[in-house]
């Protein structure tokens, strides 16, 4: 990770005294708001050193290890949990662990006086998302889509919502993620360790990988000399504008981004958003797309508190957005044109169905016991067969199973501790290979998923 993507973090990370986070939390006397800060920025300067020490591992599942006995090792200050929770969370998100990040770092989706009413009077319909965006998309020249980082939950939409937009002619896709020293990507065609920060989590680079296998070109605008705050929003709307529109006015451009990046009006970071900076840039209005406010959170009580009524009165089993009458859609809050519901989760052998990204694809049954020879903890990654040994996986998934004797040890265990899960992958011919933290390995075989041709 580099120096000026960890400054841009720290920004994100940075909660108020208060903020709810499903974390142990430790007993702290009152603290003004600058000590709270302070602790803050402390905790993040620990964390930035233990990732840096993580990465020195040869392989991923040693750097999840290292990350994973940092955050039991203790710490006095009691901003440490909750900074290095995210930092933890992003690496549960590379090898598959769905579940176990959204525990580690969730922060409570509270009810603000602005928030709009309930999308559920007279004259509102609820509307699959991936159909209703579809037509939305329709006339604009920019859709922008936002995210929770270490909830790839909120990616699948954008990847199932690609092709449909290609299908309305747009032809740049862009995600703040990317790395701009990467300029082999289009011409590779699919993601590696150093294409991008987020990228390393199987769902993100399958979004980049889908956006070049279906013809878009891909940009990367994230600001580049350590930039925070208004800076970074207002250089990373530059480099849009600059790579995308000053040499093709007629661009049409989708945008993965982080949060608040997308929002429309309102103070963000202490000026304007990206969103904000390109529109006065370019003129362009884009569709801003919010999915991060009404998604399932591990614990309940930190949804927003209109997450229970819409599921109960919907039942939803994807996600879905809300539109009037007259066909114009419902935002939680001022900024967006329209929110995005998401359905409850539901986890099949220890992960969450929504890997299958709407039937585009399969659970493929693993035994841990066979391909890693019960040698725990193992991690087990699927490439697809066209591509080289350095590109990052469809997908990945850890086995970890409580020894059967002995102490258990561990507090969090992938798949919830089974030796037998599913990866979940596309039709097509992938190789499977297994190795430990040291990155030796332990078993490798090809498989065919068959179905349509995706």
């Amino acid at each position: 990770m580099s120096s000026c993507r960890l400054a841009t973090c720290v920004a994100c990370l940075l909660l108020p005294i208060g903020m709810a986070i499903a974390m142990p939390r430790q007993d702290k006397p009152a603290m003004t708001p600058e000590r709270w800060y302070a602790l803050q920025m402390e905790a993040a300067d620990k964390a930035d050193r233990i990732m840096r020490q993580a990465d020195r591992r040869k392989s991923l599942l040693g750097r999840y290890e290292t990350m994973l006995s940092a955050m039991f090792e203790g710490d006095r200050n009691p901003a440490f949990p909750v900074i290095f929770g995210q930092y933890l969370a992003w690496y549960q998100t590379y090898i598959g662990d769905y579940p176990n990040a959204a525990a580690s770092f969730s922060v409570q989706e509270t009810q603000l006086p602005g928030d709009h009413a309930l999308p559920l009077g007279p004259g509102m319909r609820a509307q699959p998302a991936i159909d209703a965006i579809a037509r939305l998309a329709r006339g604009r020249q920019a859709v922008f889509f936002n995210e929770i980082h270490h909830v790839p939950l909120t990616r699948t939409l954008t990847i199932e919502l690609l092709a449909r937009l290609r299908e309305e002619g747009f032809d740049t896709f862009a995600a703040e993620t990317l790395y701009s020293s990467d300029d082999k990507l289009q011409a590779r065609g699919w993601p590696v360790e150093g294409t991008g920060f987020y990228t390393n989590e199987p769902l993100c680079a399958e979004m980049v990988r889908t956006a070049l296998r279906l013809g878009y070109r891909v940009v990367a605008y994230e600001a580049e000399g350590g930039d925070s705050g208004d800076a970074r929003e207002r250089s990373q709307a530059r480099n849009l504008y600059e790579r995308v529109f000053k040499a093709n006015p007629k661009a049409r451009l989708v945008v993965d981004a982080g949060y608040g990046h997308i929002q429309e009006s309102g103070k963000y970071l202490g000026g304007q958003s990206m969103a904000e900076h390109l529109r006065t840039l370019s003129g362009i209005d884009p569709l801003t797309v919010e999915q991060t406010m009404l998604v399932p959170h591990p614990d309940a009580t930190h949804d927003h508190p209109y997450y229970a009524a819409l599921v109960a009165r919907l039942k939803p089993v994807q996600p879905m957005v809300f539109l009037d009458m007259e066909g114009k859609p419902w935002a939680l809050r001022d900024g967006y044109d329209v929110s995005v519901l998401f359905p409850p989760e539901t986890l099949r052998r220890g992960r969450p169905t929504w890997l299958a990204l709407d039937g585009l694809r399969k659970p493929v049954p693993v035994d841990g016991d066979e391909i890693c020879r019960s040698d725990y903890p193992c991690l087990v990654e699927a490439r697809y067969a066209n591509e080289t040994d350095t590109a990052i996986p469809a997908d990945r998934l850890v086995f970890d199973p409580p020894p059967r004797q002995g102490p258990t040890g561990r507090l969090l265990r992938p798949t919830l501790g089974a030796s037998a899960s599913d990866l979940y992958l596309r039709p097509g011919d992938y190789r499977l290979v297994a190795t430990d933290a040291q990155g030796r390995m332990l078993g490798r075989r090809s498989i065919s998923v068959r179905g349509a041709t995706p």
